[in-house]
């Protein structure tokens, strides 16, 4: 805490949000046209509109309740367990330690 600011850090995975983002890249616009017919099918079980992608982030940007959280993983607005790498110490250090060494930081 410096000057009576309260910082928390936390991630999140949005979940498959159905975007435009193929629109701008060849390889996944025609990966697009292939999985279409199977996203298409899926919207709505699996898959999630723009609405719903931003669900997560906004809730953990915007909520009061979050600031009692801090380092945890949250999928669809609620605290999740994250995978075995989101977990490993070892890896987060050595993540930690590019970060600082990439943005010249001091430890």
């Amino acid at each position: 805490m410096e000057d009576g600011i309260n910082i928390t850090a936390n991630s999140l995975h949005p979940g498959v949000v159905s975007t435009n983002i193929y629109l701008h890249n060849r390889l996944l616009k025609g990966l697009k046209c292939m999985l279409s017919p199977i996203l298409n099918k899926l919207e709505g079980y699996v898959v999630k509109n723009v609405q719903q992608g931003a669900s997560t982030t906004c809730y953990l940007a915007l909520h009061p309740q979050v600031s009692r959280f801090n380092g945890k993983y949250f999928a669809d607005n609620n605290v999740s367990e994250a995978s075995l790498q989101g977990r490993d110490m070892d890896l987060a250090k050595k993540l930690w330690d590019f970060s600082i060494n990439l943005t010249k930081q001091n430890k």
